[in-house]
This record gives C-alpha cells, sequence and structure tokens, in this order.
C-alpha cells in the first residue's frame, strides 16, 4: 500500500506546486508585463480617482449623457456579481412589456427620433446584462439629445462619437460600436458636468 501511495502524494504535491502556485503566478506576472490595463480591470480614470471599467457599463439616466443597454441584473443595474439575462424568450409577455417600456422612454426622451427605428440594443438587456458598448446607430439615435441638453453643436458630439468608436477586428469581425462611459466621460471634459 505504501509503495501505490508515496508515488501518488509525490504527484499530488507536484501538480499542486506546478498548477496552484507556479502556473497562476507565471500567468499573473505575464500578464502584468504584457497586458497591465487589461489585466488590472481596464479601469477608466478622472484626475486619478477611478470611476469605471471599460469592460462594465455603468447606468446613466440624465439627458445629457448616451444612455446604455438595458441590465438584467439585479437588485441595481450593471451589478457584476449579479451577471446574467433574464432568460425571458421573445415572444414571454414580461419580455414584451419591458421592451414596450423601453422604447416608450426612448421615444419621450429622444422626440426628434421618435418616427425612426429604435436601435434594439437601447431597448434589449444582453445575456450578461454587463455590456459597456452600445452601436454606432443607438449613439446617432440619441445624439440630438445629448448635443441639445449639453448645448453643444451635434458635430462636435459626431466627433466624440466618430473618435471613441471600435471599428471590427480587421474590418471583419463584429460590429462598429461605442463604449459608452468612455464617451461620457470624454463629453464630461469637452463640456464638464458632474458624474452621475
Amino acid at each position: 500500500m505504501s509503495r501505490l501511495l508515496r508515488p501518488a502524494l509525490t504527484l499530488f504535491v507536484g501538480f499542486t506546486l506546478v498548477l496552484g502556485l507556479v502556473y497562476p503566478l507565471l500567468v499573473t506576472a505575464l500578464a502584468q508585463a504584457v497586458f497591465p490595463w487589461q489585466a488590472n480591470g481596464s479601469v477608466l480614470a478622472v484626475a486619478g480617482r477611478p470611476v469605471g471599467s471599460a469592460l462594465i457599463g455603468q447606468s446613466f439616466s440624465a439627458p445629457k449623457y448616451f444612455w446604455g443597454r438595458p441590465s438584467a441584473t439585479s437588485p441595481q443595474p450593471y451589478n457584476g456579481l449579479a451577471s446574467g439575462g433574464s432568460n425571458l424568450g421573445p415572444t414571454n409577455p414580461e419580455e414584451l412589456g419591458a421592451v414596450k417600456a423601453n422604447v416608450e422612454a426612448l421615444r419621450h426622451a429622444d422626440p426628434a427620433e421618435a418616427g425612426k427605428p429604435t436601435p434594439v440594443d437601447l431597448v434589449t438587456a444582453s445575456g450578461s446584462g454587463l455590456d459597456p458598448d452600445i452601436s454606432l446607430a443607438a449613439a446617432q439615435y440619441q445624439l440630438a439629445r445629448v448635443a441639445q441638453a449639453r448645448g453643444l453643436p451635434p458635430r462636435a458630439v459626431q466627433r466624440l462619437i466618430d473618435r471613441y468608436a471600435h471599428r471590427p477586428w480587421f474590418g471583419l469581425f463584429g460590429e462598429p460600436q461605442v463604449d459608452v462611459l468612455a464617451l461620457n466621460l470624454a463629453l464630461d471634459g469637452l463640456h464638464p458636468v458632474p458624474l452621475p
């Protein structure tokens, strides 16, 4: 029995050291050396103070800000500890009611855009409930409201949208998107207002 136990314990201790200590430390050191911003949470800061992550959305509801996708997390929106969708299908009455309410809220907030199709990412939550980005169509839909609320010419707001747009990788993979928090922080820098 001891003849079988000794190699098993040796392998257990060896694998524990290699996979439980050496490998995590090596990966952490490599990530810190090669991708330090991403490895530390992609944190956006203003005047040295962290205000959020480029990877997790935030709730904006004031007219002077671009709004992100609705979040299905609870008890608060964009709660990283409760990441997940509502699991309601597209024909579920509760989901249809939520989408209709979101469409009405957007039409009320953006009356100039009321006759145009509402971008789907402004009225439906994602699978994670944490999306930090919106489509360019969703940003364009909100442009007039944000420009008016801030007293800025629409061209100035459009330039910021263009500057903060993420284009598809190699022009093929993904859709053009805009990080809502980065765009709103840029707007605050152009026309300072208190953060929500």
